[in-house]
């Protein structure tokens, strides 16, 4: 869920306005930065760099303490029965782990595993297939899906301005008691942003590995290496993130990672689904790694279980296609890669999976899923 550039920001936010115009009337005119509130500061450590701020949302304590109250509430949905929290668990890192995908308020799945909701604040793209360049867009969408929450955003913000609690809240965030969804989109993408994870054993010892035992350093080097793992392209380590979908890399960065052959005639997957460019089939967003000790399954659609398997699949399946990611095919150092039939093959010995497995586990920030910040209020 990210930052733009400032014009980026008051399109997405005029935008939104008219798409939802139809179910959320504007109210009163206020002024989108209220001053009537504090600050909400972001505790990081050395190596992180400060995540731009938007400048139409930007981070209070009173809008956080909002945030998190919507995010638990399940007035949001249809039956009132699910929350933003039920398919983003804080003991699994906000994802809806050990599921392979969520099951909405009528008990039908989706087709995508659900995203950590980790480090947003830096986040360029929202969803698997990057359908979203806000958090304050991507928030509006999971009420009114009619496999999620399947709710209306007129009738999810009746039942919230009738809770008694929340007039008086939205007064102190946003300087208005009068809810509708764009606020409330608003604090849920703060109290989104609020959630930072930067206390990984990796995150603790960088920039060097101090730490780490000599398996997990061995896993680093192969993380690194671009005729071993080569994971660095998509998941850069020298911003702490884990991915390399933030907001200050100047090119989209989505990713084919071979999961699948290229798809039939006609057929759309991936981001190519939202941009309708054939060559953006088999493209998604690459989530980040920290805590993906935490969240297994993994990829987009939960395919694999463990992370042995996952490693194991870059390691001897990874699939050609037309749209495959150049890092997969190319060396950077040393020209083409090795594939049999179409299938690639990284020749890694049984050891090194072992170790860059440990290395991964070097990522797992516990403090998250035990930080009260974060919890039910």
């Amino acid at each position: 869920m990210g930052k733009l550039l400032n014009k980026g920001l008051l399109l997405i936010m005029a935008l939104g306005v008219m798409v939802f115009v139809s179910q959320c009337k504007p109210d009163d005119k206020t002024d989108p930065v209220w001053p009537g509130d504090d600050a909400y500061t972001l505790t990081l450590p050395l190596g992180f760099f400060t995540p731009p701020s938007n400048p139409n949302n930007p981070l209070t304590v009173n809008g956080v303490l909002l945030g998190r109250m919507l995010f638990y509430d399940s007035a949001l949905s249809g039956n009132n029965t699910q929350a933003c929290a039920s398919c983003h668990k804080q003991e699994h890192s906000f994802t809806d782990a050990p599921n392979k995908f969520s099951k909405g308020i009528d008990g039908m799945e989706g087709d995508k595993n659900s995203m950590a909701i980790i480090n947003m604040a830096w986040n360029k793209d929202f969803f698997w297939d990057a359908r979203r360049n806000s958090l304050e867009a991507q928030a509006l969408d999971p009420v009114r899906n009619p496999i999620e929450m399947h709710e209306s955003w007129v009738n999810a913000v009746a039942k919230i301005q009738a809770k008694t609690q929340y007039p008086p809240m939205f007064k102190k965030a946003f300087g208005t008691d009068k809810v509708d969804s764009l606020l409330v989109a608003r604090a849920l993408s703060q109290f989104m942003r609020s959630i930072v994870a930067t206390g990984s054993k990796f995150q603790k010892g960088f920039p060097g590995l101090a730490g780490l035992t000599n398996d997990e350093k061995a896993g680093h080097k192969i993380f690194m290496s671009p005729d071993k793992g080569d994971c660095f392209h998509c998941h850069p380590t020298s911003g702490l993130l884990m991915t390399d979908n933030f907001v200050d890399n100047p090119v989209q960065r989505l990713h084919n990672n071979g999961l699948d052959w290229e798809p039939p005639m006609g057929v759309l997957t991936g981001h190519a689904r939202v941009s309708g460019n054939v060559n953006d089939n088999g493209k998604f967003k690459a989530p980040t790694l920290l805590n993906v000790e935490l969240t297994a399954p993994y990829m987009h659609d939960g395919r694999f279980a463990t992370l042995e398997e996952v490693v194991e699949f870059y390691n001897s399946g990874v699939k050609m296609s037309p749209t495959l990611d150049v890092n997969m095919n190319i060396k950077a150092d040393s020209g083409p890669r090795r594939f049999e039939n179409g299938i690639r093959k990284l020749d890694l010995t049984e050891l090194e999976k072992k170790q860059l497995v440990a290395f991964l586990k070097t990522l797992t920030d516990l403090s998250v899923t035990t930080n009260p910040a974060y919890a039910k209020p």
